[in-house]
């Protein structure tokens, strides 16, 4: 039983005592200070109860914010569940990327072993292109050197009594030629040389024989009117009858080799000027002695298997 019941039955007894008999003055007192207590003991009573009410209020409160915070926490795990499983597939595929890559490293190492050994072969190459082109250079400087020597002596020889309009000695690349006028070499509208002529290609064979290595080409230019006799069907046959005929008389009149001879003609092709003037069909009238290195000589010049090591 508790201080509330007991304080109770109490009063009840004493109202019941105070009904039923009369008491003195001095039990009434002791009665009455009884109730007084009574009634504290009820007060606190009820101060406790408000108390204990409060205490189960604030108890409801923490259960539910608990709660609250239990699925919060329930949430917040779900959430890092779900990124823990992404973060071990992540991990899967960076190891799988890996694994790849580890392979990759290892084509790459073979491929840079072969690249290695491509790259020494290139440069081993390199080095035999790079003696080839000094050979080549070497060889360029040395034929210039030659050809400018020899344009110098022709002009030297070819000056005198010759008038400038009549020879032409001319460097181009690698060779070197005399352009000489028609009227100076043949006969008028013939491929007969004159003894001018010959005396000219007197002068360029002294030259020639001196350089044994050197071939000749006569190329013989017309101009574009027409030509047809019993001989000659057009500036074709007139061009390389021409150039034939000063081949003959290097190899008959002044003992060139003909195996250093070329006879080539050129027709009415070509052309210097215009064939619309009279001086321009003079100019296109002309032959050409053009001097230049054996053709196996070019040819073992540019074969790389005679490279020196």
């Amino acid at each position: 039983m508790n201080k509330y019941s007991s304080s109770a039955g109490l009063f009840l007894l004493l109202v019941g005592v105070l009904l039923t008999s009369c008491v003195s003055k001095k039990e009434y007192l002791a009665l009455q200070q009884e109730l007084m207590a009574a009634n504290q003991d009820l007060g606190k009573c009820g101060e406790s109860l408000n108390d204990y009410m409060n205490r189960l209020s604030a108890c409801e409160s923490e259960k539910q914010r608990v709660r609250a915070d239990l699925q919060t926490a329930q949430s917040n795990l779900a959430i890092r569940q779900e990124q823990l499983d992404d973060l071990k597939m992540l991990i899967d595929d960076l190891r799988q990327q890996r694994d790849k890559q580890l392979t990759q490293v290892d084509d790459l190492t073979t491929l840079s072993q072969s690249a290695s050994e491509n790259i020494r072969e290139t440069l081993s190459q390199l080095q035999t292109k790079d003696k080839y082109i000094q050979m080549l250079q070497a060889a360029k400087t040395r034929a210039d050197s030659i050809n400018l020597a020899l344009a110098v002596n022709l002009k030297g020889v070819l000056s005198e009594g010759i008038e400038d309009d009549d020879v032409e000695v001319k460097v181009d690349k690698t060779v070197v030629f005399v352009n000489l006028s028609d009227k100076m070499l043949y006969q008028s509208g013939s491929y007969r040389i004159t003894s001018r002529a010959n005396e000219v290609l007197g002068k360029i064979a002294k030259i020639v024989k001196s350089r044994p290595e050197l071939e000749v080409m006569v190329e013989g230019y017309t101009d574009n009117q027409p030509i047809n006799t019993a001989c000659i069907r057009d500036n074709w046959d007139l061009s390389v009858l021409r150039s034939s005929s000063v081949v003959r008389a290097l190899q008959d009149e002044h003992g060139i080799d003909p195996n250093r001879l070329i006879a080539a003609g050129r027709g009415e092709y070509n052309a210097l000027a215009t064939n619309a003037t009279a001086e321009g069909r003079a100019m296109n009238r002309r032959t050409r002695i053009i001097i230049l290195p054996k053709l196996d000589q070019f040819y073992d010049l540019l074969n790389p298997d005679t490279v020196p090591e």
